[in-house]
């Protein structure tokens, strides 16, 4: 009988697909990875808390499955924290999510999954894998409007041949669904739409509070360098923001870009956070493959965003030049730019 480590986050995905693996005839493990606790100073998060573990514990006691609890708050600190606050002192904008995956669920639990002889890491991510002729490929979920392949694309042929995703062709309400047939604790858990360590959502004050560091104030500009007002420190803004600038220009005004060497945030009309190109780093590509050309495909430039025509062009190894058919707005350093070709995803990258 195969092995399967299952990552119970204590909340109704990750409980059904512990069970539907369960079901299909593997030995399972659950696991949950305890990231943070109240001493670390980030608050009453709503998930990854000693009630999720409770959670977690619980759903695996009903389904007769040994459950662990791995202490990952140092892999978390450096993988996940420290890169997203660096992100923000650099003027870019970080997906913690994306971090948490690749470097928590699909490095360290992996490693952890190994080591208790499990054949397969086991999560309640909305994707689906395909294995054709030993290729491993990675598509969106049946239901799209839970997608989540974008936060995925760091997934290599090793590890999508050792995972496994039961949700990839379920809806939220089927997942739901079956959770309370099972009669699971988190049934009707609400999902968590923070960043887990941020639950009030004040990036700005939770750096701050990390750092011990005050971050100057400087000057607005526009595109010419011409002083606008006085900004609240860098780390507060992020490209296309408009909300909570604090000045009045007498029409709308958006950041355009970040000025770390001049402490300097730009400001622009609408019309000016549109551009046509992007360059991406640290890009894998799925098939472990650089394309020896250019390909056409579409790119997502953002989590649950829209999915544009584009012509890329591989510039190295793990580098890519990206052309859109139309201009699209607020490109963000920092982010994650996805290829799809169709449903399946293609490889991505950070947006430099």
């Amino acid at each position: 009988m195969e092995k399967a480590l299952i990552a119970m986050s204590g909340g109704v995905d990750s409980s059904v697909a512990a069970y539907l693996v369960k079901e299909a005839g593997y030995e399972c493990i659950g696991a949950t990875m305890r990231l943070f606790d109240g001493e670390d100073g980030i608050g009453d998060s709503k998930c990854c808390s000693l009630d999720d573990v409770l959670d977690a514990k619980s759903v695996a006691h009903k389904m007769g499955i040994p459950h662990h609890t791995f202490n990952f708050k140092g892999d978390f600190e450096k993988e996940v924290i420290s890169r997203f606050i660096a992100d923000y002192e650099r003027g870019a904008t970080p997906n913690p999510c994306i971090e948490c995956n690749r470097h928590l669920k699909f490095e360290a639990l992996y490693d952890r999954g190994r080591a208790l002889g499990c054949d397969y890491i086991v999560t309640g991510h909305y994707a689906q894998i395909e294995n054709t002729d030993g290729k491993f490929h990675l598509f969106r979920a049946k239901d799209t409007s839970k997608d989540q392949s974008y936060v995925l694309y760091s997934l290599t042929q090793e590890l999508l041949s050792t995972t496994l995703f039961p949700l990839g062709a379920l809806s939220k309400n089927e997942t739901r669904q079956i959770a309370e047939t099972q009669g699971f604790c988190v049934s009707d858990k609400p999902e968590s739409q923070d960043i887990c360590f941020i639950p009030d959502g004040d990036y700005a004050a939770f750096i701050s509070r990390r750092t011990g560091k005050k971050y100057p104030e400087g000057n607005f500009v526009d595109s010419d360098g011409n002083i606008l007002g006085r900004h609240k420190g860098i780390i507060n803004y992020t490209i296309g923001q408009r909300k909570g600038l604090g000045i009045a220009l007498g029409a709308p005004a958006y950041v355009k870009s970040i000025d770390t060497v001049n402490n300097t945030v730009v400001l622009c009309k609408n019309e000016e956070l549109f551009t046509d190109t992007l360059d991406a780093y640290d890009f894998n590509w799925i098939s472990g493959e650089v394309p020896n050309s250019a390909i056409s495909c579409s790119a997502m430039v953002r989590y649950r965003g829209a999915l544009k025509p584009a012509t890329v062009m591989p510039t190295g190894q793990n580098t890519v030049h990206i052309k859109f058919h139309e201009p699209q707005r607020a490109v963000t350093p920092g982010q994650a730019v996805v290829l799809y070709s169709g449903n399946e995803v293609l490889g991505g990258g950070k947006i430099k």
